[in-house]
């Protein structure tokens, strides 16, 4: 606000440049400063927040109809304005000037319109007072000329407002150059285009109240003659009051007689109304009376229409049709008879619903008709439900005898025979319909018929089980193999008969693939033919081991039963009851099977023990195929099978094991144990049978019989300390060479096979130690010697120690080095007379010169460092004297 705002002619241009285009034109523009208020508290005008605007009022001429706006136009970075706000000045309801800023020159405008009330609306800030006056003086006369109307004006005197603007109204003097000279010529600010303010009272207006006010003379600068006059006047119109009274006497007079004629009228006819009225009130009386009686009438026929169709509907329900009577109490239960008991238990179930209080009016409850019918119904309930479970025990018992009368159904001598239960299937489902029906009449009646459905059934399991395990048996031919594998009293050269034993697990596998299956089937079947409500056994597409070949029948899980209740509500908390009473009845289905089974692992057993590794990795295939929640006793066999299978593969273990440690009991032991090369045999047996999942198996076994051998191994070698040595090397090394092979596929072997190999190198250093030390003690004790002095005195002071002077020094390497080619060949001939294997020998040997030179080599720098005036037979000549040894 450098200059003037009110004649800045640059600043309307500039906003004109800024609404190029929106058709509007500027009346007045001003630069003000913009902050923020705060509601209810005015006077806090944060001027600290201030911000540069630019006001400029517009207005938009569109046909006859001229609109008013006002723009907030604002200075972007390069100092150009651009539009910020738009407000159209017909939605403009107050002025309000601050009074608590001093100067008076801030402003609020108030807009009815705003979207959010609760925010103060900007205050505005002006230069000086003369600039505020101009620009609301603007506002106003638009808002009267434009709109023809003024906002609330508040904190403001608007006829100071008025004589500021008749004040303020400069004349402005121009020159002319015509041919007679200069003419001075007075124009308002709106002949140069400047923005004028308006009188609230025009000119015109004001001489016309003038010239009103004139034409009445009251002559009030003189008392007396104006009390005069009015006295005057009085009298005139009391005067002419009472002449026009007179004058009209004798209308009035007319007025009252016809008024009395009138009253007479009246009188007369309210009489006669009261008349009417008394008979009409009591005609209405009686027409009430009639229509109350007429009501009651029609109301009582409806009520009694209801009442006997209510009753017709409650003797059709209470009535007992006789076929679904005779059916209840006395039908047959053949298959050609089933769809007659079927819609007889459809009626009976629905009956009994329909006389519950859900289905029932409460009031109709407790009628002695209804109660009566109820014990009937449930008369037939019983009747039925005792009639069907007696007839479904039977037949049952029936259908399994039958069968086990026929040997053609179970395996005979040379003939292995797969059960088959698909006919058996087909009769029960016949009555599946009947057992889901006797299920929602009474609950209660399922219990004694699944515990009679699987005592049947499990004698014919375990007849099947049975002859076909004895029969896979006895045409499984295998010879027996030795389950002495590391016993020590045959020699290393023991002959282990490797014969084929694969047809012993492919006999014990053919036992899981035709029964565990049909176990499966047979579970999943139970629990839908005795209506438990839990999920689906087998999974869509197959059963536990994932291939269902051979089986015999189709899809054991429809058995094209419908749900007759369809109310799921509290399923879920059923859920684990039912699992729980259909695992305890799939033990009552199938125990004792499991017997049958035993007996397969025990006969694979006696004939290879080392086949439990196979038939472990089989179970454990059927283990992690069977899916099937709800056949509990199925997953509970195969668990027990692989406990028992693995307890005999450990009396397996244990055994071998006792066999190791009797070694450790024999007199004397030499040379390599023979359990070492057994056990590299018997470990590539154990690996050609491992199967799936028995790694874990054979791991276990590994690591038991290493660590038997091992700490015998250890045991053994403690007997003779002299050659422990000589004894544990030699066994480490058969051990290392034997599993060799095998350690780099078996992760387990590999570790054992590592911790052979550093036990071997600490025996081969102990040894050689010795050797070495047997044959040069003189030697080697000098410089412990020397080395144990240097710890505690100076090496210049050594020499002067007792034993360790040069003349000591002379005389040991005389002894010890003279001769030095035959101590170092007898080295060899004890190194070679102490091995019984001559494999070892060129190994040991060269470990034997290294470890020889090493320590020569320190005794050396010794020499050097303590006697530097001595010589000594220099390490090069020691190391060509042993290369050529």
């Amino acid at each position: 606000m450098a200059k003037s705002s009110a004649d800045d002619e640059e600043l309307r241009r500039a906003c004109e440049a800024a609404i190029e285009g929106t058709k509007e034109k500027i009346v007045m523009s001003i630069r003000v400063a913009k902050s923020r208020g705060i509601w209810g508290k005015s006077g806090k005008l944060g001027r600290h927040m201030a911000k540069p605007r630019v006001l400029a009022l517009s207005t938009k001429s569109k046909g006859q109809r001229t609109k008013a706006f006002l723009r907030v136009l604002k200075y972007s970075t390069g100092g150009v304005l651009e539009p910020a706000k738009l407000y159209k000045l017909k939605h403009l309801s107050k002025v309000e000037v601050i009074t608590n800023d001093p100067s008076g020159c801030t402003f609020m405008l108030g807009f009815d319109n705003l979207r959010s009330q609760s925010v103060a609306p900007p205050q505005w800030t002006m230069r000086n007072i003369d600039d505020r006056n101009r620009l609301l003086l603007c506002i106003l006369n638009i808002c009267k000329d434009v709109l023809g109307r003024l906002p609330k004006v508040v904190g403001i005197d608007v006829v100071e407002m008025a004589l500021w603007a008749k004040e303020n109204t400069p004349t402005v003097t121009t020159q002319r150059n015509l041919e007679d000279g200069p003419v001075v010529t007075a124009v308002t600010e709106s002949d140069l285009k400047v923005t004028v303010e308006k009188e609230l009272v025009s000119q015109a207006e004001e001489e016309d109240m003038e010239a009103l006010l004139g034409t009445y003379v009251m002559g009030i600068g003189e008392a007396e003659a104006f009390s005069e006059r009015l006295k005057r006047e009085l009298l005139a119109l009391e005067a002419a009051n009472v002449h026009a009274i007179l004058e009209s006497e004798p209308l009035v007079d007319e007025v009252l007689q016809g008024l009395e004629a009138a009253t007479n009228c009246v009188e007369d006819m309210d009489e006669w109304l009261g008349i009417f009225n008394v008979k009409l009130r009591h005609m209405r009386e009686d027409i009430e009376s009639i229509e109350t009686r007429n009501n009651k009438l029609g109301m009582q026929s409806v009520n009694n229409k209801s009442l006997i169709e209510e009753l017709d509907k409650l003797l059709e329900r209470l009535r007992v049709p006789s076929e679904y009577a005779a059916c209840l109490t006395g039908g047959s239960f053949d298959e050609g008879h089933m769809l007659q008991n079927v819609e007889a238990c459809e009626w009976l179930t629905s009956a009994l619903r329909g006389l519950e209080v859900p289905n029932l009016d409460p009031t109709y409850a407790n009628m002695r008709a209804v109660k009566e019918k109820r014990a009937e119904l449930e008369k037939l309930k019983s009747t039925f439900v005792r009639r069907a479970s007696d007839f479904l025990r039977n037949y049952f018992a029936s259908l399994v005898d039958f069968m086990i009368s026929d040997k053609s159904y179970f395996s005979q001598r040379g003939q292995l025979k797969r059960p088959d239960h698909a006919d058996l299937r087909y009769k029960c489902r016949t009555y599946a319909r009947l057992l889901q029906h006797l299920k929602s009449l009474d609950k209660n009646c399922l219990g004694p018929l699944r515990k009679a459905y699987c005592s049947s059934l499990n004698l014919l399991l375990r007849r099947e089980a049975r002859e076909f395990a004895n029969e896979l048996r006895a045409s499984t031919k295998a010879s027996r193999n030795p389950t002495v594998w590391l016993e020590g009293s045959t020699g290393p050269g023991q002959n282990v008969n490797n014969s084929d034993t694969s047809t012993v697990s492919e006999a014990y596998a053919k036992m899981l693939t035709i029964f565990i299956p049909l176990l499966v089937d047979e579970s999943s079947f139970f629990a839908h033919f005795m209506c438990f409500e839990v999920p689906a056994l087998v999974p869509p597409g197959g059963v536990s081991n994932g291939n269902k070949a051979g089986s015999n029948d189709d899809d054991d899980d429809d058995l094209g039963i419908l749900d007759i209740d369809e109310n799921d509500d509290g399923k879920a908390g059923n859920d684990s009851v039912e699992l729980v009473a259909l695992n305890e009845s799939l033990q009552d289905l199938l125990d004792g099977i499991q017997e049958d089974f035993y007996a397969v692992v025990d006969w694979a057993y006696k004939i290879d023990p080392l086949r439990c590794i196979s038939m472990h990795g089989i179970t454990e295939r059927y283990i992690s195929g069977q899916k099937a929640d709800a056949a509990g006793f199925v997953r509970l066999l195969l668990d027990n099978l692989e406990s028992r299978i693995s307890m005999q593969f450990g009396r397996f273990v244990d055994e071998a094991c006792h066999q190791i440690e009797r070694n450790e009991r024999n007199v004397k032991q030499t040379g390599v144990l023979s359990y070492i090369p057994r056990f590299a045999t018997l470990a590539t047996r154990m690996e050609q049978y491992i199967q799936g999942q028995s790694r874990d198996l054979v791991d276990q076994a590994y690591t038991k019989f290493v660590s038997i051998m091992f700490v015998t191994l250890e045991k053994i070698a403690q007997t003779d300390p002299k050659y422990a040595d000589i004894f544990l090397l030699e066994n480490y090394a058969a051990f290392q060479n034997s599993l060799y092979d095998l350690a780099n596929v078996v992760p387990t072997l590999a570790k054992f096979y590592h911790q052979a190999s550093e036990a071997y190198e600490q025996a081969c250093t102990r040894f050689i130690s010795m050797i070495i030390y047997y044959q040069f003690e003189r030697l080697f004790q000098f410089a412990r010697k020397i080395e144990d002095l240097m710890y505690t005195i100076s090496p210049e002071e050594i020499p002067f120690q007792l034993g360790l002077s040069k003349m000591d020094l002379r005389k040991m390497l005389k002894s010890s080095l003279s001769g030095v080619d035959k101590s170092i060949g007898a080295m060899y001939k004890k190194l070679q007379k102490n091995l019984t294997s001559d494999e070892l020998l060129p190994s040991l040997w060269d470990k034997c010169k290294k470890e020889f030179l090493d320590k020569y080599e320190s005794f050396a720098q010794l020499v050097a460092k303590i006697y530097p005036n001595e010589t000594i037979p220099s390490v090069v000549e020691m190391r060509d004297l042993l290369a050529s040894m």
